[in-house]
């Protein structure tokens, strides 16, 4: 019964177990349940028979946490994902938060005369929220609960380093972080012309603090910024609200600024992305420090696995034999091996490419023929790819000792002339004759 039940929870669908009479909305029915819903259902079943042996209601005849435990192919479906705003159209946003205007924000209600620009939020205040959510990489909650006096300047060589005090988080305590000094500057502006406004409470710690972003002693709601600032900015930049991976809202920003540090030229390690995210453990910053596609194909080039597989040799034809027309045993294309010449037609399926041995299709470049070859001028020259085994990419890299192996582990296998390269030791040098 319990595997029939997680089989019944897996397949549910949106409106099994309501009437159509009932809900708003009938659009999503039918649809699969959701995996982070699956999950709640199954926490459901099993917390429920859990609580009930443990009152004595029902006998402790099953293990709960173990009959209802949840599929894998559910759970694997369920992980961190930060949905980081593409390189361009961030780009954009910052364009737009750095030109903000009065008229970006206007408002024109009927009672007021025409072509009047009226917002709620004094310009300093709106052009202050928008760099810090464009470059503090703070939740929307950090932000909105910013201190009046949260920015400090220090003196560092021949320039002033601004820190932001963040109070307590989501996770942790409160802690400072270095930012850029656009967003300080912009802060300061706003505490300039802040009216005096009175003490409220923090809801996170039941403080009474003078709240940054307070205007007419009304704070930022927590819709502001996902309904009323990020779309007039989308706007400005000229970028629709939402893309591949669902719309822009606030916690966006985060993702996409903690990943960009992380995917620098010179990046932060993890430990301090950590610090500066306020996160607790370094688990929550991986989740951010994703690497980007970008970047993955870059190391993916420089790690050279194609180049690494296949090296391209040198490859002459000879044209005049080709148009005459060849015979079985008359060469007719050389490859160069550096050091002489391979006469054999297969040569990328030569067991033996690394150690040509004695083999009779070997031209070594002292020879007469090999200077006879090189004169001629109607040689075609092409380059071809030959793929290498694992002992041919140690010769290459490892040189001498490498090459010794191989050799020892190609003695007993024929050449493609027929002997093997120990049989070859045996045989005496052959003499090439020069023609005439």
């Amino acid at each position: 019964m319990a595997v029939q039940c997680l089989a019944m929870i897996t397949n549910m669908r949106c409106g099994d177990w309501r009437s159509t009479e009932q809900g708003r909305s009938r659009a999503h029915y039918g649809r699969p349940l959701k995996p982070a819903t699956k999950m709640q259902n199954y926490t459901a079943v099993r917390t429920f028979f859990a609580d009930l042996q443990e009152l004595g209601v029902i006998p402790p005849r099953f293990d709960p946490y173990r009959s209802f435990t949840p599929p894998r192919s559910v759970k694997a479906l369920i992980g961190s994902s930060p949905r980081v705003i593409a390189d361009d159209v961030w780009a954009k946003l910052l364009w737009a938060g750095l030109n903000l205007t009065p008229e970006d924000f206007a408002r024109k209600p009927n009672a007021r005369p025409k072509g009047a620009i009226h917002t709620f939020y004094p310009m300093e205040m709106i052009r202050a929220l928008t760099l810090v959510w464009l470059f503090a990489g703070l939740r929307g909650d950090e932000i909105r609960r910013l201190r009046v006096g949260c920015v400090r300047w220090q003196q560092d060589n021949a320039s002033s380093v601004c820190f932001l005090d963040v109070p307590v988080t989501k996770t942790g305590t409160a802690f400072t972080k270095p930012v850029d000094r656009i967003v300080g500057q912009a802060i300061n502006t706003w505490e300039k012309v802040r009216p005096l406004q009175s003490k409220l409470c923090d809801p996170k710690t039941g403080e009474m603090v003078d709240f940054l972003f307070l205007n007419r002693m009304r704070g930022v709601g927590p819709a502001c910024l996902n309904a009323y600032l990020i779309p007039k900015l989308c706007r400005k930049a000229g970028v629709p609200q939402s893309d591949i991976r669902g719309r822009i809202t606030s916690h966006r920003a985060r993702s996409t600024i903690a990943t960009q540090p992380f995917n620098a030229k010179e990046p932060m390690s993890l430990f301090g992305l950590q610090e500066w995210l306020g996160h607790r453990l370094p688990s929550s910053t991986q989740r951010y420090a994703k690497i980007t596609p970008t970047k993955l194909m870059k190391s993916y080039s420089d790690a050279g696995y194609f180049g690494r597989n296949l090296r391209a040799i040198e490859v002459l034809i000879d044209q005049e034999k080709v148009r005459a027309g060849v015979g079985t045993e008359e060469a007719w294309k050389f490859y160069d091996l550096g050091h002489g010449y391979c006469t054999y037609d297969f040569f990328d399926q030569c067991p033996h490419r690394m150690a040509c041995a004695k083999c009779s299709f070997y031209v070594p470049k002292e020879s007469t023929a090999a200077d006879l070859l090189e004169g001629k001028s109607n040689l075609l020259r092409m380059r071809q790819e030959i793929p290498l085994s694992d002992a041919e990419l140690s010769a290459v890299d490892d040189r001498v000792s490498a090459i010794e192996s191989l050799l020892s582990r190609l003695a007993d296998i024929p050449t493609p002339a027929g002997p093997t390269p120990h049989e070859l030791r045996k045989a005496p040098l052959v003499k090439i004759q020069a023609a005439d």
